[in-house]
């Protein structure tokens, strides 16, 4: 079975634990909605690659960390979409789940889904159990993870770097220190990758939102500047935001700690990076 097929499962199972019988109806269709069908699974197959390049035997641990970094992300394109932020009216080529189910379920079940995210830790990470709370729990919080990179934007002023890498890198670097963590080997070193590769994704999404093609995306384009928001392309231009890219993928690459799996995992970012940005401008995360 690939890779993509058991995190859809994992995911699966973690969300119909949030259907049981009893469960307010309406709120666990609009989780699932949240959750599938899902974007390209980066963030989790993040995880697995590392876990498997640092040579883990415990996989039902890396796929528990991984259901839960995805649940994570999802529930922040919920909130991220909503009308006090970005007011999105579609994701992943269909309705927003405030479009779709209304704005106080939306934002009930993006609460929602951060704590199945961490019951879903709690069930299948037991013997790496502190070290993933840890990781994942600051990647979510203040000071630096996700929540504080949203709440950049309500600031005056801000650093671009400092704010992807909260917005997006901090995700990434739990995947990248989760699934380190999940092998059961040395995790922190790993931080780095997860970093430069979150900072690099907010950066080709910062130009796909310039230069791409919403039906492509599933998503509207142009939300950057309709919102006066801080983007690479936007600062840099896309020439410049193109060469950061481009830096920020060699770094990645650069910074992959030594583990029995290093030449292959660096060979998958590359290859993944690829994936980034519209087809007429892959030659440069090539």
């Amino acid at each position: 079975m690939d890779v993509v097929t058991r995190i859809e499962q994992a995911l699966d199972g973690a969300v119909r634990e949030a259907e049981s019988s009893g469960a307010p109806p309406r709120l666990a269709a609009a989780m699932r909605h949240a959750v599938f069908p899902g974007g390209a699974r980066i963030r989790p197959r993040l995880c697995l690659a590392v876990a498997k390049a640092c040579g883990t035997e415990d996989y039902p641990t890396a796929f528990a960390a991984a259901a839960a970094i995805e649940l994570l992300h999802c529930a922040s394109l919920v909130h991220d979409d909503l009308p006090c932020f970005d007011d999105a009216a579609v994701r992943r080529g269909k309705p927003s789940v405030h479009r779709a189910f209304g704005e106080p379920l939306a934002v009930l079940a993006g609460d929602a889904l951060i704590v199945l995210a961490f019951e879903t830790l709690a069930r299948g990470a037991v013997a790496q159990l502190p070290a993933l709370l840890l990781c994942v729990g600051r990647s979510v919080g203040m000071p630096f993870g996700i929540v504080a990179g949203q709440a950049w934007e309500s600031e005056p002023r801000v650093d671009l770097a400092r704010y992807h890498r909260a917005k997006t890198g901090a995700l990434f670097a739990a995947a990248t220190v989760g699934g380190a963590a999940a092998a059961g080997v040395e995790s922190d070193c790993w931080r780095s990758l997860g970093e430069k590769l979150g900072e690099a994704f907010q950066v080709a999404d910062d130009i796909r939102d310039v230069a791409g093609d919403p039906d492509d995306l599933g998503k509207p384009v142009g939300r950057d500047a309709a919102l006066n928001r801080m983007s690479a392309a936007r600062e840099l231009g896309i020439d410049g935001a193109l060469d950061r890219l481009d830096l920020l993928v060699a770094e990645a690459a650069d910074s992959i700690p030594r583990c029995p799996g290093g030449a292959e995992l660096r060979t998958l970012i590359r290859l993944e990076a690829q994936r980034f940005l519209p087809k007429e401008l892959v030659r440069v995360a090539a």
